[in-house]
């Protein structure tokens, strides 16, 4: 007997913007068996189209999950990206 299938619930998007366009989307859902973080990445000086892919990162924890993205906001920040 199988399971049926469980949709990922969604905990939260982010979005980073630098001068008005988008570089960093990041996507963060609850599974089954732990936490997963979504990566698109836009680089700024490129003529990409599709944006690069880094990941997913999966944690066990909320806790270490939410660690991630609060770093990662951190960052974008401190680079002068718009985060929402």
């Amino acid at each position: 007997m199988s399971e049926a299938a469980v949709e990922p619930e969604e905990v939260a998007l982010r979005s980073a913007r630098k001068d008005g366009r988008e570089i960093v989307r990041m996507r963060y859902v609850e599974e089954t068996d732990g936490f997963v973080v979504e990566c698109e990445v836009y680089p700024v000086g490129g003529l990409r189209v599709e944006p690069l892919r880094p990941g997913p990162y999966r944690f066990v924890r909320r806790d270490d999950a939410d660690t991630f993205i609060r770093e990662t906001v951190t960052i974008l920040e401190y680079l002068g990206c718009e985060v929402t």
